[in-house]
């Protein structure tokens, strides 16, 4: 299993501990019980200088990139450390030495579950009562502290959990998505496509059959051209689930920008109601995908006994009366329609389709 990034975790935390030690060294400097008024212990002022060093020294690294599997454990065992240093040197009621237990913990509850969390809490625990312990006639005064970290602990790992917990949920129902926008995709692009290319060979069967050559190479031509264009459809499809070129998703540079006006009303039965909005669909992708279209009308209503379809746009068009949309075209041929191409000189797309209504 691939470790996750953690890098802006990683520089988050990074810069959170220099301004712990910048604002520790801060408070002790001004604090007067702590050596005196603007005063700092050579021992301490080194503890606290060391401290600043290693932030700045792990922040570099992980800005630059450099984050081994160990840092992490590394920065932990490093945060106790100091934060047993600082309470060795500054044991007393206004002591940051108990921050800097909590930022350690807080440190490994972001990264880590549950259990680590709680470990690091103990750690701490024991180092805090081990210190206090050795300090003549304190202990009762910050025992109490052991406690508190307990319980901020305790509280950062339950949280700690509940975020990895929310995190994979959201996770699932990012990849329940995906897999459903995929599924769409597939069934109502390419699936169909691949049925129209099995509608077409069937067509070039049957001309064959009637001996008529010309016509079945023409269809062959087509079917070849579309069969073409939908395999660098799925070959992009492909490399942008891939991540191999995220620009791939825009087809053309006017695909923000195109507009449609759809009016679709007509009575039909089921089977003829969805190869005529497969028709429109597949017309409304032409334009917006391919044709480089700004405006695009699409209307659908009933002529007496069939269906009227219309299809117009501004793009650039069809380069030929004879190019003629492949997928719309097999579909009107299944069902016994009528596909025309307006042959004038108008910009953009112009089709013209009659289907049965029954």
């Amino acid at each position: 299993m691939r470790r996750p990034d953690f890098r802006d975790l990683d520089g988050n935390i990074a810069s959170t501990r220099i301004i712990l030690s910048l604002a520790a060294m801060l408070s002790l400097y001004i604090d007067p019980s702590a050596g005196g008024l603007f005063h700092l212990d050579i021992y301490l002022l080194t503890c606290l200088v060391s401290h600043l060093i290693y932030s700045v020294v792990i922040y570099a690294a992980v800005k630059r990139g450099y984050t081994p599997s160990l840092l992490p454990k590394i920065s932990t065992a490093l945060d106790l450390t100091f934060a047993a240093a600082v309470t060795l040197l500054t044991e007393g009621s206004t002591s940051p030495s108990y921050v800097f237990f909590v930022f350690a913990i807080v440190a490994v509850g972001f990264r880590n579950g549950f259990r680590e969390t709680m470990a690091v809490t103990l750690a701490s625990m024991m180092l805090y009562l081990l210190e206090i312990s050795l300090a003549r006639g304190t202990t009762h005064l910050y025992v109490m502290r052991v406690v508190y970290l307990a319980i901020a602990g305790y509280l950062i790992g339950f949280f700690s959990k509940q975020r990895a917990a929310f995190e994979a949920r959201l996770r699932e129902y990012e990849m329940r998505s995906e897999r459903q926008s995929i599924a769409r995709s597939l069934h109502d692009g390419y699936v169909q496509a691949l049925a129209g290319v099995n509608l077409r060979l069937e067509t070039c069967s049957e001309l064959l059959k009637r001996k008529q050559i010309a016509d079945a190479l023409g269809s062959l031509k087509e079917l070849q051209i579309g069969v073409a264009r939908e395999f660098d459809e799925v070959r992009a499809y492909v490399r942008s689930l891939a991540e191999i070129d995220r620009t791939l998703g825009a087809a053309s540079p006017a695909t923000d920008d195109t507009r449609f006006n759809i009016r679709i009303d007509f009575t039909a039965p089921g089977v003829i109601v969805e190869q005529v909005l497969q028709i429109a669909l597949e017309g409304m992708r032409n334009a917006w995908r391919h044709g480089n279209a700004r405006d695009v009308t699409i209307k659908v209503q009933e002529n007496g006994e069939s269906i009227r379809i219309m299809i117009d746009d501004d793009g650039v068009g069809f380069r030929s009366v004879n190019q003629r949309p492949w997928a719309i075209a097999s579909r009107v041929a299944e069902f016994g329609g009528n596909l025309k191409i307006a042959s004038d000189n108008a910009v953009g797309a112009h089709l013209e389709i009659e289907m049965p209504a029954s």
